[in-house]
């Protein structure tokens, strides 16, 4: 049986009263098959959580990133990539692309029928950073 390295918090930013973005290392991989039901992905899910919390999460889509966007359900102890992320932002994350060297292909993500936003800068203004925030500036799209 394979080990994991266990899952530690390197960096807490809050993004308003109620929510913060985490930064969290190791952990066994997981990954999402299908979007959550607020998961900020999903074009029906517009609000669920602040502007600071994508402007804290925008270097996931970085080109040559190895932060990734983590499923917000999963929580910090058993940590997921977010399915929406493997969908419509991660195609130059470095983290995402070593994962595929190491054999981890994660080809059986699915949409599960809902609309997503087709990059993190269009998910990111459609939940209130502004088009012309620096943030946004070196994303891929």
């Amino acid at each position: 049986m394979k080990k994991h390295k266990p899952t530690t918090i390197t960096r807490v930013r809050p993004a308003d009263a109620n929510h913060q973005v985490l930064t969290v290392e190791g952990g066994s991989g997981a990954y999402r098959k299908k979007p959550c039901k607020n998961c900020p992905w999903r074009v029906d899910a517009v609000g669920q959580f602040p502007p600071e919390a994508f402007r804290h999460s925008a270097e996931t889509a970085y080109d040559m990133s190895l932060h990734t966007f983590a499923c917000h359900q999963s929580g910090p102890r058993k940590p997921a990539t977010c399915d929406g992320f493997l969908l419509r932002g991660a195609d130059h994350n470095l983290a995402v692309r070593l994962r595929y060297i190491r054999g981890q292909h994660m080809g059986d993500v699915d949409d599960g029928g809902h609309e997503l936003h087709s990059s993190y800068r269009e998910m990111a203004i459609a939940n209130g950073v502004a088009p012309d925030d620096p943030i946004l500036g070196p994303c891929r799209d």
